[in-house]
């Protein structure tokens, strides 16, 4: 009887552990991790391709935060904060952005846009709370090339407007919903939320700065660094 209560207990473990191993794995998203991998999804649709901003935007101001330690991690996250990236499709919905807010004296400023999985991940571990830092169990738009986080400048002498709150600001004050603001606060984010969404942008709503592209290409999430990167999208 022993023998056989042994036998039942080992074939109850492995079963659970099993079934735990499945779920992890099943709670892993799916990266491309190879330039290889991405060049070939490019030349199968090429508006898979990642667009260096400035390549299409020239005059788009990069204030590119996790390239510093001037972010809520105190940790430089990139290596250089010299370019970042967006799916061609997005890329073009914010060069529309760009032009329409430089008619009336403004321009963008961007604090991140293509993010790393790998970088998520130190994120998360950092802050576990989806409202702020995505979950690297589903990966994020930022992984996919499909979010931004931005600000407006006037252009004769590149001041951001008045937001309310800096950027990565984790308080109910950087809600959309949170109206105990200046006039000229609450005006200023009407602005960059109306023209950003005019143009098929999706505001996160704990936080004025970022915006999403849908992902109705099913775009994956990428882990590439943004010098193979760079070198892929020539």
């Amino acid at each position: 009887m022993q023998i056989w209560y042994k036998i039942k207990i080992i074939y109850l473990v492995f079963t659970v552990g099993t079934i735990q191993l499945g779920t992890i794995a099943h709670a892993q998203v799916k990266t491309v991790k190879n330039a290889r991998i991405y060049r070939q999804q490019v030349n199968t649709d090429s508006l898979q391709k990642m667009i260096e901003i400035k390549t299409l935007i020239p005059k788009v101001i990069y204030d590119l935060r996790y390239a510093t330690t001037n972010n809520f991690t105190h940790t430089k996250l990139y290596k250089s904060g010299n370019s970042t990236f967006l799916r061609l499709p997005v890329a073009q919905a914010l060069q529309k952005v760009q032009n329409e807010l430089n008619e009336k004296g403004y321009g963008l400023k961007i604090f991140d846009a293509y993010r790393p999985y790998a970088v998520t991940k130190k994120m998360w571990d950092l802050i576990h709370d989806d409202r702020y830092v995505a979950d690297p169990s589903k990966g994020s738009g930022h992984n996919r090339g499909l979010a931004i986080d931005l600000t407006i400048i006037r252009l004769i002498d590149s001041r951001e407007l008045d937001l309310g709150t800096g950027f990565d600001n984790f308080t109910d004050t950087a809600h959309h919903t949170f109206k105990n603001l200046d006039s000229t606060v609450l005006q200023n984010r009407i602005l960059l939320k109306q023209t950003m969404e005019k143009y098929g942008f999706k505001a996160f709503e704990t936080e004025w700065w970022h915006y999403s592209w849908p992902n109705e290409r099913n775009y994956e999430v990428l882990d590439i660094d943004f010098k193979k990167l760079a070198k892929s999208s020539h």
